[in-house]
């Protein structure tokens, strides 16, 4: 099993930049891919971005392209998330998640974190 805690979250300005991490603990962190989803209050949970297990490939939501760039090290079992040139639309609860199967851009993931507010600005 793989236990996950985001933090980072907080209150930013447009244009402003945070970023993200996801700390696991458990066996076996560097079997799993690891992706960030969002949800707006009201909305559907979205994927935002995702990096495979072996950290060789990054996956990016449309909306974010460009913008947030995602990494691992598997040393320390952390998954980071930078964001940069946030916008009001970014504002969001941000959960990390953790699967072995290949999912990469659903919302199947096998393990979620607890989340971590964004608020951004405007």
């Amino acid at each position: 099993q793989v236990q996950l805690v985001e933090s980072g979250g907080g209150l930013v300005q447009a244009g402003g930049s945070l970023r993200l991490s996801c700390a696991a603990s458990g066996r076996a962190f560097s079997s799993y891919d690891i992706g960030w989803f969002r949800q707006a209050p009201g909305k559907e949970r979205e994927f935002v971005a995702a990096i495979s297990r072996s950290g060789t490939r990054t996956y990016y939501a449309d909306s974010v392209e460009g913008r947030f760039t995602i990494s691992r090290d598997d040393a320390v079992k952390t998954v980071y998330l930078q964001m940069n040139s946030l916008k009001p639309e970014d504002t969001a609860v941000y959960y990390c998640a953790a699967d072995g199967s290949g999912i990469i851009y659903t919302t199947g993931y096998e393990y979620w974190g607890q989340g971590t507010q964004v608020t951004v600005s405007s």
